[in-house]
Parts: C-alpha cells; sequence; structure tokens
C-alpha cells in the first residue's frame, strides 16, 4: 500500500457514491486503473454490496472486475463523519460506515485471498480504533500499523 492512497479524517463526504467516486477517482488521476473503473465500483456495489458491521465499526471494501485495472493498489479512507453503504450479501440492511477499503486487484485470483486477508486484519478491534483516531496528517502512521500485519 503506498503513501499516496491512504486518505486520512476526509470531510466533504456525505455518502457511499461520493467515496467511492473519491477513491476510484485518485486511483484514475494515478493511471492504475481503466477509465471505466469508476462506473465498474458503483455498479458492482450495486448489485454485490460491500458494506459490513464490525463489533462498534463499519467498513467498506469496494471492488471490481480485474479487466477494469491496470495495476494493483489498495486505496484507503477513513471518513470525519460516517456514511451509509448497503450490507454485504443483503439489500435491505445499512451500515454505518468510517473506512472505506478500494481495491484494485489486477489479478483475478489474488482478490479473494486478499479480501480474507482484511476480513482478518479488520477484525482486530484496537488496530482499527488506532487507525481511526489519526489525523489527516498521519498517512504514514496508517501505513505503518497496516504493515504490521503483513498484509501490505
Amino acid at each position: 500500500m503506498d503513501e499516496n492512497f491512504i486518505f486520512p479524517q476526509v470531510s466533504q463526504i456525505n455518502s457511499a457514491t461520493e467515496a467511492l467516486d473519491y477513491l476510484s477517482r485518485k486511483l484514475l488521476e494515478a493511471d492504475l486503473v481503466e477509465k471505466s473503473f469508476p462506473q465498474a465500483i458503483k455498479d458492482r456495489e450495486l448489485i454485490f454490496p460491500t458494506g459490513l458491521q464490525f463489533e462498534g465499526y463499519g467498513v467498506a471494501i469496494p471492488h471490481t472486475d480485474s479487466q477494469h485495472v491496470k495495476q494493483t493498489q489498495i486505496a484507503l479512507m477513513t471518513l470525519e463523519k460516517p456514511v451509509v453503504f448497503t450490507q454485504m450479501a443483503s439489500s435491505d440492511q445499512e451500515v454505518s460506515v468510517q473506512i472505506v477499503i478500494m481495491l484494485a486487484i489486477k489479478e483475478a485470483h489474488s482478490q479473494v485471498e486478499m479480501l480474507q486477508k482484511l476480513m482478518t486484519l479488520l477484525q482486530d478491534k484496537e488496530l482499527v480504533n488506532d487507525i481511526l483516531s489519526c489525523r489527516a496528517d498521519q498517512k504514514q502512521k496508517i501505513r505503518q500499523l497496516l504493515s504490521q500485519n503483513t498484509i501490505f
């Protein structure tokens, strides 16, 4: 994970769509994804929601097919104010999300493995609370917290 794709305490995000647009635009501007990526992320979110409710916090892990990705990258954003995502495997339950981890995975087979690793990491309540407490100028601290878990 590149620090350039860590965005702590982002304000002015008022919906899941705005969160998806923000992160996918950052990946597009870095030429890591195809022009089709932002719409593909939103389309997939409608069909297969990515909101996850953990004890005390909500997370979303939006992703899409590898054909929309030029180079693998993970983008992470914490939100100043939570936004509502639809719960994974549900169309009628909502999750108040404060962490969005967008996956742009070039190798299709790596996506499932990454999702499994993220699920393990996100169950660590102390780690997640440490990430959520980081200020906007603490990208490096978030990177260090994540690298301690050998996923990134």
